[in-house]
């Protein structure tokens, strides 16, 4: 399938690294190595499959990460030397903590900013609306909470076995069927979308038409809860030449 990925919601090495941390509600002061190596291969691994542009900086995080479980792995040496009992994680948690603080800050800086975007010195008569007690609260998440519910459901598609004749899947035919399967509901589950997807070609097929239709603002995928079932809906109606010019592309 020669369809290569590079979206603006793709993030970097310490993202994902980030992500892990979180999701398995690991110590940042205690990282257990191998599970987070583990886990960051298998992202690769995965992305790799989707023809993602996966940029340099994470193969080094790759080898960094192995090099680390190796020294954690070594005996202790017969010779110490001035690194003797340095944690080999150290420098890694240093980077994490430094990059999680930038980022923290950068994030608050946008809320600020779309706060204020919505600030209207204007008086008028008419009071503003507040949001309903019970309209629940929507977490922002990334292209790694896609790529783990991708994971399970890739995971419940039967092995093929060998297959004689390669399976051709149109992505352009993926895109309109979520499309109109959006026509006549409000939102729909991520595993919802992979109902009549009874092969990987045909999964991998209709998650790389999610992702375009994300990166060209046609739809949206939100969670109720953090790291909980994704839902996809449609964006503000975008005009039809969007659209168009999307299925162009393909």
């Amino acid at each position: 399938m020669s369809y290569h990925i590079k979206l603006e919601i793709f993030e970097g090495p310490m993202d994902l690294l980030l992500h892990l941390i979180k999701k398995h509600e690991l110590d940042i002061y205690d990282i257990p190595v191998a599970l987070i190596t583990q886990q960051y291969l298998e992202y690769l691994e995965l992305m790799k499959g989707l023809d993602m542009e996966i940029a340099g900086e994470f193969l080094v995080m790759a080898a960094t990460l192995t090099h680390v479980k190796s020294k954690m792995l070594l005996p202790p040496s017969e010779t110490p030397d001035e690194d003797e009992g340095v944690d080999p994680r150290a420098e890694l948690v240093r980077r994490l903590l430094e990059y999680k603080r930038f980022k923290d800050a950068a994030t608050s800086l946008e809320d600020r900013e779309n706060a204020w975007s919505k600030v209207y010195t204007r008086e008028t008569d008419v009071a503003p609306e507040l949001p309903a007690e019970d309209q629940p609260v929507l977490f922002d998440f990334h292209l790694f909470d896609l790529l783990a519910a991708l994971k399970d459901v890739l995971a419940r598609v039967p092995d093929a076995g060998i297959e004689l004749t390669a399976e051709s899947v149109s992505i352009t035919e993926k895109i309109s069927h979520i499309l109109s399967r959006l026509e006549s509901a409000d939102s729909l589950l991520f595993t919802d979308l992979f109902d009549t997807s009874t092969t990987k070609p045909q999964v991998i097929a209709t998650f790389l038409a999610l992702l375009e239709l994300i990166k060209n603002r046609i739809i949206k995928a939100v969670q109720v809860e953090q790291f909980g079932a994704i839902r996809v809906m449609k964006s503000v109606d975008e005009p039809a030449a969007t659209t168009m010019n999307l299925y162009e592309g393909l």
